[in-house]
């Protein structure tokens, strides 16, 4: 490196990219856990590294310039392969200290992995745990940016995800486990309650009560939608199959989950759960690590526990 060639700074290379992930320096603070004036300011430094302007302000939007893109992109190969090696190292430690960071959605952490979380905890107690609640998409494209150790995904993965420029599932190592199991849920007294198994388009003729279109879920029902030529009602979308079960017990609409997420309801009575004809190929569980490079002990040993428990 020559004298005038600026050190770009590892804390700036990731206060730049994660402003561009997170869509804004407030969000990219809670992320990184600092504050948003040294976000702002790293960002600023980066910028006088380079001799150009790579964020644009908006009101509360933020842009990234031709030259942000270009410096984010390099930013996260770097922090990629930084990555990469802690995890190197960390693979040839015994499982008795460092950090496992393990990507899912609210669903799959509510209902499905606290079994595996709580052994883990048990037996390496020493492991620092960090679940980072999010879509499977999101979850698969963060995998394989090494930005998490392993991720638990509802499968298959909607087509089209990319990073670096490459197909997700090619940046990944995907272990299919059990089924997911998906149904339409209705309160007790709707029209629907009494059937013992429901079709696609009996559903589709209801108002339907939705997931945003960032998770696996809603492109399965999309496209099954599509295939069918059937054109739904949209009552409500919400980010939470939380919030869905609620507002489906109020008679907003129709929803169709997967049905481990609405067993205590239905075994309550508030709701009832119905298979659905015509969704398509059924969707699975899976457990998904970055196809190359090492992955640490920890990450296996809890990849070992889902297998487990799938």
């Amino acid at each position: 490196m020559t004298p005038d060639e600026p050190d770009l700074r590892i804390d700036r290379l990731r206060a730049l990219v994660a402003v561009a992930r997170e869509g804004g320096f407030s969000r990219a603070a809670r992320a990184l856990g600092r504050t948003q004036s040294s976000i702002s300011q790293a960002v600023a430094l980066l910028e006088d590294d380079v001799g150009e302007l790579l964020v644009v302000r908006d009101g509360r939007r933020i842009h990234l310039t031709e030259a942000g893109r270009v410096v984010r992109d390099h930013g996260e190969r770097v922090l990629g392969a930084l990555a990469e090696a802690r995890a190197a190292v960390a693979a040839l430690r015994d499982v008795t200290g460092g950090r496992l960071a393990v990507g899912c959605s609210d669903t799959f952490a509510t209902h499905v992995l606290p079994p595996a979380l709580a052994a883990f905890r048990a037996r390496h107690p020493a492991v620092e745990l960090v679940l980072d609640n999010r879509p499977s998409p999101v979850v698969a494209a963060r995998v394989a940016a090494r930005q998490l150790d392993l991720g638990v995904v509802a499968l298959p993965l909607p087509e089209g995800l990319r990073v670096d420029g490459r197909a997700v599932e090619d940046a990944l190592h995907v272990r299919a486990l059990g089924p997911l199991r998906d149904v339409a849920i209705v309160p007790p007294g709707h029209p629907l309650a009494r059937r013992r198994r429901v079709a696609l388009g009996d559903v589709a003729a209801h108002p339907l009560v939705v997931l945003d279109r960032s998770t696996a879920a809603r492109a399965h029902v999309d496209a099954a939608l599509a295939a069918a030529k059937l054109t739904p009602r949209i009552a409500m979308e919400m980010s939470s199959i939380e919030v869905i079960k609620r507002l489906v017990g109020l008679g907003f609409g129709v929803a169709i989950v997967p049905e481990v997420a609405v067993v205590a309801e239905v075994r309550a009575g508030e709701l009832v759960a119905l298979p659905v004809t015509g969704l398509g190929p059924p969707r699975r569980l899976g457990v998904i690590t970055p196809a190359s490079g090492a992955v640490s002990r920890a990450a296996r040993a809890f990849v070992e526990l889902v297998e487990t428990a799938g």
